[in-house]
């Protein structure tokens, strides 16, 4: 085997990221970020979460997620009710119309090797990590952010 090949497989999977990314938003006109805030909600109690949940579980900060926030409230799926005790705070529900996206969207390439990442014996996933974290730290990326969901989104180093 040639060290290219390693190259080759990187390049495909960022490739594929890239791609799927550019699909879901020319087919559905959402990014793979509002998706996965879309997604979050449907998964949550009432259909709701606070702006900080949903930064903590896509692992955004506060103005990537507002921004988020605001263009799907444009687009209708999903709303921003302020909190019934505390007025400083809000709620972001999804509507009914934001349900209805997040079903029509297929499995995203994460939720795909999620669940066959699931299906490996605990032996072949601790090779699978020490391979990744082998070329984590040949590439010097160990500072870089990055969250469990595969998303072409922003990154942020931490010093």
């Amino acid at each position: 085997m040639k060290y290219t090949d390693v190259l080759i497989n990187i390049r495909k999977i960022i490739r594929s990221i890239n791609l799927e990314s550019k699909r879901i938003e020319k087919e559905y006109g959402i990014s793979i970020p509002q998706y996965l805030c879309l997604n979050f909600l449907s998964s949550q109690e009432d259909y709701r979460a606070t702006a900080k949940e949903i930064g903590l579980h896509l692992n955004l900060n506060a103005s990537t997620v507002s921004g988020i926030v605001l263009r799907l409230e444009k687009k209708g799926y999903l709303a921003k009710l302020p909190h019934q005790s505390d007025r400083r705070s809000a709620y972001i529900y999804l509507t009914a119309l934001g349900e209805k996206i997040v079903k029509s969207i297929p499995d995203l390439l994460h939720e795909k090797l999620t669940k066959k990442l699931e299906k490996l014996s605990e032996k072949d996933l601790e090779n699978l990590q020490d391979s990744l974290s082998l070329l984590v730290g040949f590439m010097e990326v160990e500072d870089v952010d990055a969250s469990p969901l595969i998303t072409p989104g922003e990154t942020i180093i931490r010093k």
